[in-house]
């Protein structure tokens, strides 16, 4: 098997699987539960949300853990009154789109690359917006996003109102789902108010995700019941989850310029693989992209017949997000950037990662270019 679908989920990685066991039989208390052994718990259970916590430059205290990055999005948006202003880029997952569908929202637009335009970002911020919610890296470009940019602007605007008199609040929020365990990401450095992680993206289990809370948030729960997660999550805490969790994502930092280097060798052979293909465009800002994403579209061609061809020879990878293709939807990211029917029609997403290596990446660029090859013939 040759897997190149890294964005869509990653494997559960052996130290995260050790880490866990334990908290599945022996260590199977409740940690809310009064006694030493729960107590216990409850320790490893903080001490995980710490370990969470440090990767992004944060306290255990900052994090409210879910179940993954469509809640952590879905609660984030929470904090909204009905008809609040907002602003999303154009290539925002679909929990984001969904989520902003509640309120007064407006779209960011990007450049031919995917990248957000801070022009248009300017003329759209508004003397009414209370949130924005621009991604780390687009899902399916790899397209990294100048969230850094964003926020002095937000910070600048905050601070107008607040000389002004004026009492609208405005919150950033980000979801960093794609490049944690790849870049850096601070929330200091970001400046973000609020963070969406994902244990799935980093070698971490599933059902699984985490929302960094500002100091200056006061955030509403979706789910009310015993009042776990300060209050913003009930339900009895994943315990097993949240260790794994940790220990993937402590992995990850640990060897984030390593990894990065690694990855961006095997993405120049991949390219260097496929550039010979005939009408092939390489999609994605080639400065600003993810180290694992190699995105490319062949007009003309039918992607999906690409990928069961590929399939058979136990290559797997997809066209656009993969929550996207699975329903047949046209990708809004591939729209936004200009391309046209044919160009989506004859897209591909590969992204690349631990269970990548030179050898299987070569012989991928093989397989690949041969069924895009063997599709062009016959179309």
């Amino acid at each position: 098997m040759i897997y190149l679908d890294h964005a869509a989920a990653t494997p559960t990685s052996k130290k995260a699987l050790k880490a866990m066991e334990p908290y599945f039989a022996d260590l199977f208390f409740n940690p809310s539960a009064p006694y030493i052994s729960a107590n216990h718990v409850r320790q490893d259970y903080e001490k995980a949300k710490d370990e969470i916590a440090h990767a992004i430059g944060a306290k255990g205290a900052d994090l409210v853990m879910t179940s993954g990055a469509t809640e952590s999005i879905n609660l984030a948006f929470n904090i909204l009154e009905p008809n609040a202003e907002v602003l999303i880029s154009a290539v925002e997952h679909k929990s984001v789109i969904e989520a902003a569908k509640k309120f007064n929202c407006n779209t960011i637009n990007v450049d031919k690359f995917g990248r957000v335009l801070i022009n248009d970002f300017k003329k759209k911020l508004s003397k009414k917006t209370q949130f924005v919610s621009v991604c780390l890296a687009s899902g399916e470009l790899g397209t990294i996003q100048p969230i850094s940019e964003i926020a002095a602007i937000i910070k600048d605007e905050v601070l107008r109102r607040k000389l002004a008199g004026e009492t609208t609040p405005l919150y950033f929020h980000c979801d960093a789902s794609q490049g944690i365990g790849i870049l850096e990401a601070k929330v200091g450095r970001l400046g973000v108010d609020l963070l969406t992680i994902n244990s799935a993206k980093v070698y971490g289990p599933k059902g699984v995700g985490a929302l960094y809370v500002g100091h200056n948030v006061k955030l509403k729960p979706m789910t009310v019941g015993g009042g776990q997660e300060m209050g913003l999550r009930s339900g009895t805490e994943n315990v097993p989850g949240v260790i794994g969790f940790a220990a993937a994502i402590k992995d990850a930092e640990g060897h984030l310029n390593a990894e990065r280097k690694r990855l961006e060798k095997l993405k120049t052979i991949l390219k260097n693989e496929l550039k010979d293909v005939p009408d092939i465009i390489f999609l994605g800002n080639p400065k600003y992209q993810l180290a694992n994403f190699v995105p490319i579209s062949v007009p003309g061609v039918d992607a999906e017949r690409i990928i069961f061809a590929l399939e058979n020879e136990e290559v797997y990878l997809s066209t656009g997000a993969a929550c996207s293709a699975s329903k047949g939807v046209k990708s809004v990211t591939l729209t936004a950037i200009g391309l046209d029917d044919a160009a989506i029609a004859g897209s591909l997403r590969i992204t690349m990662g631990k269970l990548n290596d030179e050898e299987n990446i070569k012989k991928a660029g093989e397989l690949i270019k041969n069924a895009i090859i063997s599709e062009k013939q016959r179309v």
